[in-house]
């Protein structure tokens, strides 16, 4: 089996796509044969060392956390999933021929490969988010960093619910937001004051993707500074804010059924780059260069 892979760590260059060993579904997971993979923020933070602080690196290094493909092992105790089935899921490593999925759901028939296998992370980090807030019907939400991979999949799905999304993004994104359902705000300095004016008042809760805006400003924007949830900002709790990064908040399962109803009833829309696995390097590129619209998805 080949697998995108580093011996050492530094930028896209570091990148192989290389033999590896074969991985094979445990109790409760599923292996799938790789159709499209996807890229996050994630992923080149782990092979610069920046979500580590720089330790030297020992031995090979994999990575990936989400993707889509055929069904073609089903681990002990798995049920209402059978070899041949198409889906999409999280797990790691996926940026492989092979990958291990701990968590999936049914690829509809209608969707494509590559986005099917940008869903998986960005819907369990939208749908968790938006689980805490209790967004609903009728609420008024903000997306800081509405245009990303998960800013744009949160907008959807908080649409979808019944929502108004404000979002913020550079003016570049203004349209892209308008397309997908948010009012947009240009992102920066001021954006706590152009949300109040978009919005005619507070906000019922605020949902931070990107970790750039002060935190004190968002929670200046509820009545409770616990309807403000950061997957970004990991001292947000300090000003009383959420921080989320998975774990317990998380329920996979559930999360990627939502995700792939929506995508099946086209009220989720992922924008997609696609690149195969023997130019990931040039996916990671862009990827680490920040303003990505959508995801990058790498393929065989």
């Amino acid at each position: 089996m080949r697998a995108l892979q580093y011996s050492r760590h530094g930028g896209p260059e570091v990148l192989e796509w290389g033999e590896a060993p074969e991985p094979h579904a445990g109790p409760g997971k599923i292996r799938i044969a790789v159709r499209a993979a996807g890229v996050n923020p994630i992923d080149w933070k782990t092979f610069t060392a920046a979500a580590s602080g720089g330790p030297a690196r020992s031995g090979v290094g994999y990575l990936g956390y989400e993707a889509a493909g055929v069904v073609d092992e089903v681990g002990d105790g798995v049920t209402g999933v059978s070899v041949g089935d198409d889906v999409l899921g999280t797990g790691r490593p996926t940026q492989a021929e092979y990958a291990v999925l701990s968590a999936w759901a049914a690829k509809p028939a209608s969707v494509d490969w590559a986005i099917a296998a940008a869903a998986g992370v960005a819907g369990e980090t939208s749908e968790r988010g938006l689980r805490l807030l209790g967004v609903a019907s009728g609420d008024r939400l903000f997306v800081d960093g509405g245009a990303g991979g998960v800013g744009a999949v949160a907008v959807q799905m908080a649409v979808a619910r019944g929502a108004t999304v404000i979002a913020s993004s550079s003016e570049g994104n203004s349209d892209y937001l308008r397309e997908i359902g948010a009012s947009p705000v240009l992102y920066g300095e001021g954006v706590a004051e152009r949300v109040r004016s978009a919005a005619g008042g507070p906000v019922s809760a605020v949902f931070d993707v990107a970790g750039k805006t002060p935190v004190e400003e968002l929670v200046g924007l509820v009545t409770e500074p616990s309807q403000v949830v950061s997957i970004a900002n990991f001292t947000a709790d300090q000003a009383g804010a959420r921080v989320t990064s998975g774990g317990s908040d998380s329920q996979p399962m559930a999360a990627l059924a939502e995700v792939a109803e929506l995508l099946a009833e086209n009220k989720l829309v992922i924008k997609v780059q696609t690149f195969p696995f023997t130019r990931a390097s040039e996916a990671y590129r862009i990827s680490l260069g920040g303003h990505v619209r959508g995801k990058l998805v790498l393929v065989p």
